[in-house]
């Protein structure tokens, strides 16, 4: 039985004629447009906890309020009465600590994902005793301390960096500084076994927490088919398919990316590896580099791009899916005959379908004929919840040309 709110909390409540049935359901956004937002509502806190009622006053939970979000409010707890405490806590972050370590036999894995985990707009990346943090949303900022100390406890962790790179905290009203909020920051690339590839994570100037753990599952696919093979990895960071590819038994694997400092670390890897001798790396823009190696002739028996998200939201969704295309024709022709092509998409807004047809319409304006092998999605530790669209981010497709 749901207990009474506390007395002494404020009220977000729903505007008339709002239908809460999809919060009641389970979804975990409240739009500024579907509450009232009278004076005191505005002057709330960023931050601030409120009990979420709807338009006949009936509570539907316990929300994190900011009046200077387009998400007002996001649900913490169903019931309004729960104390959002060191023990709340300690409850949220074992239940997830414990599925990864159901799923992973080493620390190097996604810990929290947000509102999949419980706790919304709050990401958790671990690497062994390093935690990387990024509080994106405001309650999760006001409450930075609590969880600091909980995930110390719960995960034996004795490094813990707030990273506050990330567009999602400027709309929310947040600092970009990043912290150590405990221990110290690594003086080198912590080394990170994933696939049987080792990668080199900077989590202190890298992108995002260093790593992208998402991609997992699809470096494991694109391994699977690579021996033997002459691999290409566009957009490749840290060398995440290359060196995957290689762990496979690939003949020789080229990353390519923009960024000289991720190119750096994935040579760093592949010395880890032992396989300097089968990796190179080309550093330049990525569309300039497909268009020079068609020039130059160059083949492949595997290519893969993973580009950054082109489509953050709905307004760059056409031109996204403009970009996602021109990637699949640029990279076809570098796919020789019987070979496979890998694109991957992260943009929330452009979903599996349109992603697809973009991806098949380059493929098909390079003169090639394609066949969906596989379709990919992010690993079990970045978890997604059903009733929010956006949490089924990423997307890869690897066609046979």
């Amino acid at each position: 039985m749901t207990a009474s709110p506390i007395p002494d909390r404020p009220v977000l409540r729903m505007r008339p004629k709002m239908d809460a049935r999809r919060i009641r359901h389970g979804f975990p956004w409240v739009y500024a447009n579907e509450v009232v937002l009278d004076r005191r509502t505005k002057a709330l806190v960023p931050g601030t906890l409120a009990v979420l009622e709807d338009a006949n006053r009936s509570a539907l939970g316990l929300v994190a309020v900011n009046p200077l979000s387009k998400i007002v409010g996001r649900v913490l707890d169903r019931d309004p009465a729960a104390s959002v405490d060191a023990d709340w806590l300690r409850a949220r972050i074992s239940q997830s600590q414990a599925l990864r370590e159901r799923l992973f036999d080493a620390p190097f894995y996604r810990l929290i994902h947000a509102e999949a985990d419980g706790l919304p707009g709050v990401i958790v990346d671990r690497f062994g005793d390093v935690a990387v943090i990024q509080p994106n949303a405001a309650w999760a900022e006001t409450h930075l301390d609590l969880i600091a100390a909980a995930l110390a406890e719960v995960a034996g962790v004795t490094h813990l960096i707030k990273n506050a790179s990330g567009r999602t905290r400027a709309l929310e009203g947040l600092d970009d500084q990043t912290v150590i909020l405990a221990g110290q920051m690594p003086d080198a690339p912590i080394p990170v076994p994933m696939n049987g590839a080792t990668y080199m994570a900077d989590v202190a100037g890298g992108q995002k927490t260093g790593l992208f753990f998402d991609q997992r599952p699809n470096h494991a696919f694109a391994q699977s088919v690579a021996k033997g093979a002459r691999v290409l990895d566009v957009f490749s960071h840290v060398g995440g398919f290359g060196l995957a590819a290689l762990a496979g038994g690939a003949a020789h694997a080229t990353c390519v990316d923009g960024s000289a400092a991720a190119l750096e670390l994935a040579e760093q890897g592949a010395s880890a590896m032992g396989v300097t001798d089968r990796f190179a790396i080309r550093q330049g823009d990525a569309f300039d580099v497909l268009s020079a190696l068609q020039e130059e002739g160059a083949q492949f028996d595997l290519v893969i791009c993973d580009p950054p998200a082109f489509a953050p939201s709905k307004q760059a969704l056409d031109a996204g899916l403009r970009a996602y295309e021109r990637v699949a024709r640029l990279a076809t022709p570098l796919v020789a005959e019987g070979g496979i092509l890998g694109l991957c998409s992260c943009s929330h807004a452009a979903d599996l379908a349109k992603f697809r047809t973009a991806s098949a319409r380059g493929i098909g304006r390079a003169g090639r004929s394609p066949a969906l092998l596989h379709t990919g999605f992010a690993g079990p530790d970045h978890p997604q919840l059903p009733q929010l669209a956006e949490s089924g981010y990423l997307k890869a497709l690897f066609f046979r040309l």
